[in-house]
């Protein structure tokens, strides 16, 4: 029986996912799994990528010293963040994180000097203030050393792919998310790297999801006494695969990638590149097999990520089902925030900020694990209503559920409650999406499956998906004109 690889790292960790196709049915067996914790150095918020290769090879180990021969891998990870390879073929650096303040009010300053109009026009990218576009642009007005000495730039995956195979290429999913690359001409946008100093140089030619990318290099087989493994390039941006992955049959579906981040939308064939799109500040990123992802960032679980890790440096320790529980047994609708404000962006004590906001909005302070829990998850649920409605606005389509996929479904209070707010449907399932669209692609690639279609009819009967009925509407009804009204959102 023969195996692939899959890697998919998020913000917060990592795993290596075994995928076997039999019968149409695809089995995953996770193979190693470790933590992807950003290092602060200084001023200074980076990732220790050279930890992150070190675990890709304990997955190669593992697949090894099980007896297993490896047809393929592939990796996908989150987005904009990106390394620079010298003149000498080392990295220059560890990668800035997205988190990191060195792009504070840089974006601000780009939007001075080059239209907002024209950056959405020419890549119809939603305006994040840590889009890789900013980080260039942060590293240009540093004067920084970096960009002197640069030679490729390569994005995470790239950037992983690149200590693997020893071969350069820049994916299509993970390229488009950077504000750079033009999808109207297929290429990196000339005007845009001129207008703000950046060396076309840098950047490599784009290659699509389903591509051979290379092989393992003898350094890295010879280290671990392994042979080389064909390596593909997927939907690299983790979101991509994610999209991928949705077990959806109707053709006009809307998702929701549920993880430190929320990202909501639909797929469509063409970048919707307009003025609404600007306005209500939705992206076009690429997917895989010539599909866009019209979507939205929404905050995500990460504010109750950061929340557990303040309350267990201050000694109280909580598992994700214990704060669900104490949510559920929180009073309801007590107060709201908006997940995408600003002040939730970054590292910091998260309770305080959500008690902030709360305070500054005239509302009831949540005082208690419980209550800030239940405030940030209703919270959430209500932005996904919103940011659904914007989707069915600007698509022309109207959706009759929501699919989520990613690991946030195992909150299953969150899954009932997004349903509750959206008065809706949510069909929840797989929970490794970005892993399993990873897997699919390869099978693509190598004729196991012919097209992306057929994929998510495999995927649907080979995983549960766990149906979720809309409760309560006319109490989520009303809460939805306080949260909107509470958090200003038009």
């Amino acid at each position: 029986m023969s195996s692939i690889l899959a890697y998919d790292l998020g913000a917060s960790s990592g795993r290596a996912l075994l995928g076997r196709l039999t019968d149409r049915k695809i089995e995953v067996e996770e193979l190693h799994r470790f933590g992807n914790d950003p290092v602060q150095v200084g001023d200074r918020l980076q990732w220790d990528i050279l930890r992150l290769f070190h675990e890709l090879k304990q997955g190669l180990l593992k697949a090894k010293h099980q007896g297993i021969k490896l047809q393929s891998l592939a990796i996908d990870s989150w987005a904009v963040d990106y390394g620079f390879i010298g003149k000498n073929g080392e990295l220059l650096g560890n990668p800035y994180h997205y988190r990191d303040h060195h792009t504070d009010g840089v974006m601000e300053r780009v939007l001075g000097h080059i239209p907002a109009t024209e950056i959405f026009g020419r890549t119809g990218i939603q305006f994040l203030p840590f889009n890789t576009i900013y980080q260039l642009a942060a590293l240009k007005e540093a004067d920084s050393p970096l960009l002197r000495e640069a030679d490729r730039f390569l994005m995470i995956p790239d950037l992983l792919r690149y200590f693997l195979t020893g071969e350069m290429h820049n994916e299509f999913s993970n390229a488009t998310s950077t504000q750079l690359y033009n999808p109207l001409e297929s290429r990196w946008d000339p005007e845009l790297l001129r207008l703000l100093g950046l060396s076309s140089s840098w950047f490599g030619d784009v290659v699509q999801p389903g591509t051979k990318v290379g092989q393992l290099r003898s350094s890295v087989t010879d280290e671990l006494g392994i042979s080389s493994v064909p390596v593909y390039a997927v939907a690299e941006h983790d979101t991509g695969s994610a999209v991928v992955a949705v077990p959806a049959l109707d053709r006009s579906f809307a998702y929701l990638s549920c993880g430190t981040w929320s990202l909501m939308g639909t797929e469509v064939d063409q970048p919707v590149i307009n003025e609404l799109a600007q306005e209500l500040n939705f992206t076009n990123e690429g997917g895989a097999y010539g599909t866009y992802r019209l979507l939205k960032n929404i905050m995500g679980l990460w504010i109750l990520q950061e929340s557990r890790r303040e309350w267990e440096r201050a000694g109280m320790t909580y598992s994700f089902p214990e704060l669900v529980k104490l949510a559920e047994q929180a009073s309801s609708f007590s107060a709201f925030i908006d997940p995408d404000d600003p002040l939730f962006l970054h590292p910091g004590d998260m309770p305080a900020k959500v008690q902030q906001y709360c305070r500054l909005s005239g509302q009831q302070v949540p005082d208690s694990p419980g209550a800030i829990a239940r405030c940030i998850l209703e919270s959430l649920a209500l932005k996904y209503r919103f940011v659904l409605e914007l989707t069915e606005r600007l698509s022309g389509k109207q959706f009759n559920g929501l699919h989520m996929v990613g690991g946030g479904i195992h909150n299953t209070l969150l899954c009932q409650w997004s349903s509750n707010a959206i008065g809706k449907p949510v069909w929840a399932g797989p929970a490794e999406g970005s892993a399993i669209g990873n897997l699919v692609v390869q099978w693509i690639a190598q004729g196991e499956l012919s097209d992306i279609w057929e994929a998510r009819k495999v995927i649907s009967d080979s995983f549960p998906v766990t149906i979720y009925e809309p409760e309560q509407f006319e109490a989520w009804e009303d809460a939805y004109g306080t949260f909107r009204r509470v958090t200003g959102l038009a």
